[in-house]
């Protein structure tokens, strides 16, 4: 019967050592391979960014909702800082990637403010 362990691992606890019939590859364009890395740190820290301030947005949102026997301008007023923080969601997503923050995505800013406010009052 023939064994299920390979025979490059027979011998306990030297699994971690060099293989020599299967050496490193190596990386054939380091500059390529360091661009790519920094792509992908990019995309990370933008999502971790707009969402974290989005988390924020809604709170601010259903801060508004449940604000009871206040005034009309302390629900709009949430609202409105919601749809700044929305913007600014927007607009840190775009400087981690290096583009121009003033552009028309900035208008989905209005976004979280629109929808606060059809929750609040509709």
């Amino acid at each position: 019967m023939a064994s299920s362990v390979p025979a490059r691992r027979t011998e306990k606890g030297r699994g971690h050592l060099l293989d020599m019939n299967a050496p490193r590859q190596v990386i054939k364009d380091p500059e390529k391979d360091a661009r790519d890395l920094a792509r992908v740190q990019k995309w990370v820290m933008s999502t971790l960014a707009v969402t974290t301030i989005l988390h924020l947005v809604v709170g601010l949102v259903v801060a508004a909702v449940m604000l009871d026997d206040s005034p009309t301008s302390s629900k709009v007023g949430l609202n409105v800082i919601a749809g700044i923080f929305g913007a600014a969601a927007v607009a840190a997503g775009r400087a981690i990637h290096g583009k121009p923050v003033l552009s028309p995505w900035l208008l989905l800013g209005v976004v979280p403010t629109a929808i606060g406010l059809v929750l609040t009052f509709g």
